[in-house]
């Protein structure tokens, strides 16, 4: 784990892409139909200049590409979700691929799907494992894990694209053992050699910096509410509940209210009245904001802001990763490509303008480049009942003074398949995100989809 403890001031960097979701399931294609005026509000013209320069330095990507990817990518998530739900039981993941994201791929492991799937304008793939079945075996390695040494086989994930369980391993025989320990079919497990040490990486930024009261420094993930209380997530490894901290200027600013690390790496620390929770992140040429917390696909870009590194994108390899420390093991992380280095720990990871989580730890650097994880924010906001702090959505289509009714509500975070009702009509949600004003389910067709 990177573990410098420095007393020197971060500055905060984190550029976010103004992307809005697509408002409805399409075809990724390289030449994506035309939007309808209220499908991408902002069409684009908000996008940082610094978020579309950082993809095209680390993806090999043109202005033009980035700005069809960002889009490809929304649309691709949203006709994902709407065949997950029909596929069911079928369903073996999805992700994207191409310079511009232009290719959704949609597994099933029933052959009679894939007229369903390309009908959506997705590649469809059949493959023997579903993905709940795959879950299912990631979930027993992560049970053996607690009993079982897992330093020479830090890494596990389920890996849609090679539909199996994989294991990055220094010594096969270590990924042998902790299989046969979690009694895992071993046809459902891909072993891969790998001299990847991953480790908490300290010192980062996505906002301003902030400082412990035992010395340290860290990161501001996400600004968010609690009622009335104001503060940040940001990694667990960063404090303990009841940890003091100081802000960037050194001024108190509040505590830890909940931590924990290992087994996760995510906390939040409350402000005192001084201080204000803003819907912004810091970048070296500004601020930009934060308008959502929709997940992003496999494949899709996503970029991290540190203080030691600067401004870094890459993609994103695998969701629900499991990662051993030294001081344990984390699980449901998220796998990415983005480099980081010692000082990089703690802030925010981005895609679009969707915050996706909070930096947790990595390996390697940005010279020869690396592997890093982040801790989702909607867990972090759903575990601690936090609301993520955003620009101000599309105003509701609600007569005023008249409820709708219903069991959705704003500030719930939802993930794909959960249910709702609204205004008398039945919802399944598509995407994983945090609700908010602007986005209830008949307004969002990107992430709901009525039933």
């Amino acid at each position: 784990m990177l573990h410098r403890r420095v007393m020197g001031l971060c500055a905060a960097a984190l550029t976010v892409g103004a992307l809005t979701l697509a408002g409805l399931p399409g075809t990724a294609t390289a030449d994506p139909a035309p939007y309808s005026a209220g499908e991408i509000p902002s069409a684009l013209e908000a996008v940082p200049t610094g978020l579309l320069k950082a993809m095209q330095r680390d993806l090999g990507l043109t202005t033009d590409q980035a700005k069809d990817r960002l889009i490809n990518e929304s649309r691709a998530g949203a006709t994902a979700g709407a065949l997950r739900l029909s596929l069911g039981d079928d369903f073996a993941g999805a992700w994207v691929k191409g310079a511009s994201a232009t290719t959704l791929t949609v597994a099933t492991t029933d052959a009679s799907d894939t007229a369903a799937i390309t009908a959506q304008g997705a590649r469809a793939e059949v493959v023997d494992h579903s993905l709940a079945e795959l879950d299912a075996a990631k979930t027993a390695l992560d049970r053996a894990a607690k009993k079982h040494a897992t330093v020479a086989a830090p890494v596990w994930y389920v890996d849609v694209k090679t539909n199996s369980v994989t294991v990055h391993a220094s010594k096969p025989s270590a990924a042998e053992s902790l299989t046969a320990a979690a009694g895992v079919d071993r046809d459902l497990v891909r072993v891969v050699k790998s001299a990847e040490r991953p480790r908490p990486l300290y010192d980062l930024r996505g906002g301003d910096a902030y400082y412990m009261g035992g010395g340290g420094r860290c990161s501001v993930g996400f600004p968010v509410t609690r009622g009335s209380t104001q503060g940040f997530a940001t990694a667990g490894h960063c404090g303990r509940t009841g940890t003091t901290v100081s802000g960037y200027n050194q001024v108190a600013l509040g505590a830890f209210q909940g931590s924990s690390f290992p087994g996760n790496d995510y906390a939040w620390v409350a402000a005192n009245g001084n201080w204000t929770a803003t819907p912004y992140v810091k970048t070296s040429s500004g601020t930009v904001q934060v308008t959502g917390s929709t997940q992003a696909a496999v494949g899709a870009s996503v970029c991290r802001s540190g203080s030691t590194t600067g401004w870094h994108c890459g993609t994103i390899q695998q969701h629900n990763t499991s990662v051993t420390y030294p001081e344990g093991t984390i699980t449901g992380v998220t796998r990415t490509t983005v480099c980081a280095e010692p000082g990089d720990s703690g802030g925010s990871y981005i895609s679009g303008n969707q915050a996706q989580g909070v930096t947790s730890g990595g390996s390697g650097n940005c010279r020869t480049g690396g592997t890093t994880y982040h801790q989702p924010i909607n867990e972090i906001l759903s575990v601690y009942g936090l609301m993520l702090k955003t620009s101000a959505g599309t105003p509701p289509t609600d007569p005023p003074g008249e409820d709708p009714g219903g069991t959705w509500a704003p500030g719930q975070v939802y993930s794909a398949g959960d249910q709702v009702t609204y205004g008398g009509a039945t919802y399944r949600c598509l995407q994983g995100h945090q609700a908010q004003a602007g986005w209830e389910p008949p307004n969002a067709p990107a992430l709901w989809q009525r039933v």
